[in-house]
């Protein structure tokens, strides 16, 4: 599992940094698209990762530097699709804010954009208190929402469950993730992906001993089952296992001066890369704040109450150049890591910026507690 950045930057794509995009690689080879900002797809041409991977794609919400890319992907990811004549390819899933249909639907319709393969967008309703008045969508604009695309299938509406304040999004027997409430400008979304606890290993020097050897057994035992030994002992997995592996925990935040309700506290507790925007330095907290953002310092306070393992910093105003590179009279984006790296003196927590094109591998942390994913 890791994550590449596709775009690390703020309100539109410049000669340094990409527009919002990143992109998180699956143990299976799958690729999942967090946000799709203008230039996405040349980006991803630019990288390693093979675009035809893309299964799923989660948009945290709709200002153009996070969506205005997506129309243009789909329509590649056509172009490029390599389904047997006569089918369509696989389908690709899409989460994001109530309106994203709309869009997606007139967007490809007015450029008259027909697809190799089917698409579904699934809509989170958004509540009142993540953006104020002026940003949220009119019902009568989306209530007008024209018919599905042709190859579009009937999503879901998603909305919060009461008990854990969280979308419920994908679970099956290897991930769940799930979504949770972010406030903006307009209303945004973070995600949670929690990969299932997975088996510790078997200790096979000790099945040796009792007489046991590599085959079918060993498998029964590492899938949890228990089995009878010739001397008609009982051998369960707990006698013969290690202790289980914690499953990788990777969240990612759309734009945001701070979560709204305890759903996303829990949602991101013990996650191992947690992707957190700081777009101004700390000296302009205010102006930040102001405009639904958030400082290096902002992102650590996130941080720490989720005790993430590490801080994945993003989302940077333009005016920051990259480390190292040109630009003369600009900002230095290092800044805002020594004053996140300030911030989280003491603690476990190691803070990396994100840089286009940038790969970070998510390890499992064999060491932390296991936690419990649903």
């Amino acid at each position: 599992m890791d994550v590449t950045v596709l775009g690390s930057g703020s309100a539109f794509p410049g000669p340094l940094r990409g527009a919002s995009a990143l992109a998180l690689r699956l143990q299976q080879g799958e690729i999942w698209l967090f946000d799709c900002g203008e230039g996405t797809q040349t980006q991803l041409m630019k990288s390693s990762l093979r675009a035809g991977k893309i299964t799923k794609i989660f948009i945290s919400h709709l200002h153009g530097d996070h969506v205005y890319g997506l129309p243009g992907l789909l329509c590649t990811l056509s172009l490029n699709c390599n389904a047997p004549p006569g089918q369509q390819g696989q389908c690709v899933e899409i989460f994001g804010p109530v309106g994203l249909r709309l869009y997606l639907r007139v967007a490809l319709r007015v450029c008259s954009s027909e697809l190799l393969f089917p698409f579904t967008v699934h809509e989170l309703e958004p509540t009142g208190d993540q953006s104020p008045p002026t940003g949220l969508l009119d019902p009568t604009l989306t209530a007008c929402c024209p018919q599905l695309h042709p190859q579009e299938r009937p999503g879901r509406t998603l909305r919060p469950d009461p008990e854990s304040d969280c979308y419920s999004l994908l679970e099956d027997e290897r991930i769940v993730v799930k979504a949770f409430r972010l406030f903006h400008r307009v209303p945004s979304f973070g995600f949670s992906v929690q990969e299932r606890e997975r088996p510790g290993r078997l200790r096979v020097e000790l099945l040796k001993q009792l007489g046991l050897k590599p085959g079918p057994v060993f498998g029964r035992l590492k899938m949890g089952e228990s089995v009878t030994l010739e001397d008609g002992r009982v051998l369960g997995p707990v006698e013969v296992l290690e202790p289980a592996v914690r499953g990788r925990k990777v969240c990612v935040l759309g734009d945001c001066s701070g979560l709204v309700g305890d759903g996303g506290r829990r949602a991101c507790k013990g996650a191992d890369l947690l992707v957190h925007e700081a777009t101004l330095e700390d000296g302009m907290q205010e102006k930040a704040a102001e405009r639904g953002h958030s400082t290096p310092s902002m992102a650590v306070a996130v941080a720490q109450d989720c005790s993430a393992h590490t801080l994945l910093l993003t989302h940077f105003s333009q005016r920051y150049k990259p480390a190292g590179g040109p630009g003369e009279g600009r900002d230095d984006v290092l800044e805002l890591k020594r004053q996140a790296e300030l911030a989280l003196r003491g603690t476990d927590t190691c803070v990396v910026l994100a840089e286009d094109f940038l790969t970070l591998p998510v390890p499992l942390q064999k060491h932390r507690e296991p936690q419990n994913p649903a």
